[in-house]
This record gives structure tokens, C-alpha cells and sequence, in this order.
């Protein structure tokens, strides 16, 4: 059994999180400096509120009535949307950034050593396999998806939001990319049917939010649908020259219960790395933002 792994991705030049603390981070991208909640900050910053004002261009200030959504306090020169890029071992991509009610912006960075990790494995599996077939679920704006599609993958990106399914393409655009294929769906469903069609991926890679709206309102709970999903996936992932990626980001899920997880659900796993991920910030404190599970053949 691998042992527990705590990854951050490598430095990059338009991504920096700069403090953190009393429940919040201070976070540079590109241009901009963002201030915005963080639930596991439970310590203190190591600025002062003033420098913290002083700095951000950006604060979000949650809904009283609505503690989900919020809106941003914004200074006079800050552009909105706006564009950051990440050129890192191989990959050269480009994001639209925006400020949304939910607090994202778009680009979760803690997500960039996966980015790297399927463009390696996609371009490994490109020995053996003339164009390998990659399923994003729960693709948001499609960091993985780029990475795939940059590495030679035929890329299936399934999310349940048209909105974000547009914003994605504006990234594949941007990065000067094309053809990868949009599926505006529920994942559970989508998984579900090509089980049926009898279809197969070289590479999975899924993200699943810990509570969530399906297209038609179906609820979605990850403790109550993971499992099944992922014996879903296990259906679609080839027998051979393959990688699984999933990440989790919900504050009650540990890598103990998704280790578990994943060993009853694939069995004999290789090359298996799992625990969390995290951003150091400026003065060395450590950010979790979430736990993962992937292998490759």
C-alpha cells in the first residue's frame, strides 16, 4: 500500500497565495490580488488587515441571507473578466477569469500538478495507443480537459452547467485548442449510459462538489452517489494504458475514506498515489484544499 502524499504544484508566475487565515486567503492571479473565504484558515494571518485592504483588488463579502453567494467590493482599475496563462512542462494554456456570486473565479491552481500529471500520462499511453480517449466529469471550466486535449487526447467534457460548458470553450480558445467534444449532462447519467453503450477511456479524471443541482434538479450528495459512480467508472477505464484521477473537496471526507474507496472498488490498484493537496502561502503555512486518489498502468 502507497503511503499518504501531500502535493502543491510547482510555482508559477500568474498564480500566488500570498496569506492566509482568520477564515479567508489572499491570493494573487495574475494582475489582481483576491481576498475571499477560506473555511480551513482557522489560524491567524500573517498580515495585518490594512495590508490586506491595501492589497486587494478584490474582496468578496458573503450574503447574510444567502451564506453560498456573495458579491465582490471591487477597486476602480480592476478589469473584469481577465486572463492568466500557465506554461509548465509541456503545457501552455490560458484562462478567462471571472468574479462569480459563488466566490470562484474559474481556475482552482491547486489542480495544476494534475494537469501535469495527465499530460505525462496521456503522452506515455500515446506509444501504445494512436489517440487516447479522456472523460472529464464535473469539468468546470476545463483545466484538465486543456491539458488532455494540448497532450493529443480525444476529450469528453461532461458538466451539468451550460454557463460553464460556454466558459470552458472560451479556454480551449484561448489556448488555442480545438475539437473537444462538450456534454451538457449530469455526470451520474452520462457515466450510466455509456457503461451501457459499452464505451472505454485511457483516462478518467473526475471532481464531483460535495452537494449540487443536476440540469432537471436532481439532488446531488457525494456521500450518497459516490460509490456508485465510481464502480461506474470502473466499467469505462480501459483494461490497459490507463490513468484515474479524482479529487474531493469536502470538508468531511477524509484520504482514509477514499483510500478505502477506491481499493474495494478497483481491487489491485497500480502505481497508486493518494492524500491531499494543498498551497503554501507566503510565510509557510500549509492550505488543504482537498484530498485525491490517482494511478496509472
Amino acid at each position: 500500500m502507497a503511503d499518504i502524499r501531500i502535493i502543491t504544484p510547482s510555482p508559477w508566475a500568474d498564480y500566488e497565495l500570498i496569506d492566509s487565515g482568520n477564515f479567508q486567503k489572499l491570493e494573487r492571479f495574475g494582475a489582481y490580488v483576491l481576498a475571499r473565504p477560506e473555511p480551513q484558515a482557522i489560524w491567524d494571518k500573517s498580515l495585518t488587515d490594512t495590508d490586506w485592504e491595501r492589497r486587494a483588488h478584490a474582496v468578496f463579502r458573503r450574503d447574510r441571507q444567502s451564506p453560498e453567494r456573495g458579491d465582490w467590493q471591487t477597486a476602480p482599475d480592476m478589469h473584469d473578466p481577465w486572463y492568466v496563462s500557465f506554461q509548465q512542462g509541456g503545457l501552455k494554456l490560458k484562462f478567462k477569469l471571472a468574479l462569480t456570486t459563488f466566490k470562484h473565479v474559474g481556475l482552482f491552481p491547486e489542480q495544476a500538478d494534475n494537469w501535469l500529471y495527465i499530460h505525462d500520462k496521456i503522452k506515455a499511453i500515446s506509444a501504445n495507443v494512436a489517440r487516447p480517449k479522456f472523460l472529464n466529469l464535473f469539468a468546470y471550466t476545463g483545466g484538465a480537459s486543456l491539458a488532455a486535449r494540448q497532450a493529443g487526447a480525444d476529450v469528453t467534457h461532461v458538466d451539468a452547467v451550460k454557463p460553464v460548458i460556454s466558459w470552458a470553450r472560451e479556454n480551449m480558445d484561448h489556448s488555442e485548442l480545438d475539437n473537444i467534444r462538450w456534454v451538457v449532462e449530469d455526470a451520474v447519467k452520462f457515466v450510466r449510459r455509456e457503461v451501457r453503450r459499452g464505451n472505454r477511456y485511457n483516462g478518467i479524471i473526475l471532481d464531483p462538489p460535495a452537494y449540487g443541482r443536476g440540469p432537471d434538479g436532481e439532488k446531488w450528495v457525494l456521500e450518497e452517489h459516490l460509490n456508485d459512480l465510481l464502480k461506474s467508472c470502473a466499467d469505462l477505464l480501459e483494461r490497459e494504458d490507463f490513468f484515474f484521477i479524482i479529487n474531493l473537496y469536502s470538508l468531511g471526507f477524509s484520504s482514509l475514506i477514499l483510500d478505502n474507496l477506491m481499493n474495494q472498488v478497483f481491487g489491485s490498484i497500480p502505481n497508486p498515489e493518494w492524500g491531499e493537496l494543498f498551497m503554501q502561502d507566503n510565510y509557510q503555512k500549509r492550505l488543504p484544499l482537498g484530498v485525491f486518489y490517482r494511478f496509472a498502468s
